[in-house]
């Protein structure tokens, strides 16, 4: 009973070790570049809500005739 919980302290400290490597892998965005990004995904968002309302509009005009 002592193994397996010895083993899975080491498995626990591997798991541990892998990730903290894979963290250091990562490359942070400078705070200009992620503030240009976010930027560019409200734009973008806006951009298509708008598009959306425009369509909405248009279909619901458009069906007021049909129906």
């Amino acid at each position: 009973m002592g193994e397996n919980t010895s083993e899975a302290a080491k498995e626990k400290k591997s798991r541990f070790r892998i990730l903290k490597a894979e963290f250091k892998k990562i490359i942070w965005p400078d705070r200009k570049k992620a503030v240009k990004q976010t930027v560019a995904v409200i734009l973008a968002s806006i951009c298509v809500g708008v598009f959306i309302a425009i369509l909405d509009t248009v279909l619901q005009f458009g069906l007021g005739f049909i129906l």
